[in-house]
């Protein structure tokens, strides 16, 4: 998954699979180059920030500025009341990975093998942020009946 903010859109390629190696997928293997959780690749002239690991499904929070990406749950409400639990309870320093995100505008969420420009409206979905810097934290979550990864944006003073 990654978040291209919305200008940028056009300028992301998605896969290019010409030989079959990572090397050569084009967008989609910079996204694949990221090593862990989180990290950010160039699209034009801004920062996109991939959400790496395991191919899962994620949503988003839009209160709370916080990606929740289900490894294992029994229900989606279940996994969201777990994912607010954590966050609330998590120690500062309870970070997997942490980077700083420059953000300009609007980002949109979605697979980074499709390009940009073919998103169709359900592929899509659109991160409302203010411009500026982000913090942004991830970290692994077990507990008895969830696994999750939250990724969590904080705004730099």
């Amino acid at each position: 998954m990654i978040a291209v903010p919305e200008s940028e859109l056009d300028g992301w390629a998605g896969v290019d699979d010409n030989d079959g190696s990572v090397e050569t997928w084009g967008d989609y293997g910079r996204a694949c180059a990221v090593e862990g959780y989180i990290g950010l690749v160039a699209v034009g002239a801004q920062q996109a920030l991939v959400l790496g690991d395991e191919p899962v499904m994620t949503t988003y929070l839009t209160n709370e500025r916080l990606f929740v990406r289900w490894a294992a749950a029994y229900s989606e409400t279940e996994l969201v009341a777990a994912a607010r639990r954590a966050l609330a309870g998590r120690p500062d320093d309870d970070d997997d990975e942490d980077l700083i995100w420059q953000v300009q505008e609007a980002a949109v969420l979605f697979d980074s093998a499709v390009p940009g420009a073919e998103l169709d409206p359900d592929e899509r979905f659109t991160i409302d942020l203010e411009p500026g810097r982000y913090r942004v934290r991830s970290t692994h979550v077990v507990d008895e009946d969830h696994r999750m990864i939250l990724v969590h944006l904080q705004p730099e003073p």
